[in-house]
């Protein structure tokens, strides 16, 4: 039976692990705290994978421990990110360049929210979760979803990096 279990949970970290840490990224904002926080959100799950195996949705329960552990980081050690008032120069002047300058200002702001408004912001916004997948993931009441994602988003429409010339950078749309 253990084998089978285990064999469960490698198909599912296979299957699972570029979105796991596409989520961790946008949470932490760097690569390799990522890659650290899905591995420690998966070592937790590894320890009970008979129970979360035999929940509703195994994919919501495991990011419900990535959120949590992004949170565990910061009631650790507070660490303090040294950002640069500019991106490194590019090469060229074509619009995949402009993509990759706004995603690097919407990365800046996000890393500027506090983390339950950035977890929110995340998961409603990025990972297209309902207000309610986004509330049981998180631990809390919808209404808490819409404050903070409305808190949030008023936040980034601000955010220098993310405004020009009087509109908003694309992906900032208004709620649903």
């Amino acid at each position: 039976m253990q084998a089978e279990l285990e064999g469960q949970f490698h198909d599912f970290v296979r299957a699972r692990w570029s979105r796991l840490v596409r989520t961790a990224y946008l949470l932490t904002g760097d690569v390799h705290h990522a890659e650290d926080l899905t591995q420690t959100a998966l070592a937790k799950a590894y320890r009970s994978w008979r129970r979360i195996a035999r929940s509703d949705n195994p994919e919501a329960y495991v990011r419900r421990m990535l959120v949590s552990c992004n949170s565990d980081r910061f009631r650790k050690r507070r660490v303090t990110e040294a950002l640069t008032a500019a991106p490194p120069e590019r090469a060229g002047g074509d619009e995949a360049v402009g993509r990759v300058e706004e995603r690097g200002s919407l990365l800046a702001g996000l890393a500027l929210l506090p983390p339950k408004q950035r977890a929110v912001v995340v998961l409603r916004y990025w990972e297209d979760l309902s207000e309610a997948e986004v509330a049981e993931v998180l631990g809390c009441s919808p209404g808490t979803v819409k404050s903070q994602a409305s808190k949030g988003l008023a936040k980034l429409r601000v955010y220098p990096g993310l405004v020009r010339e009087g509109r908003t950078v694309s992906g900032l749309g208004g709620g649903r």
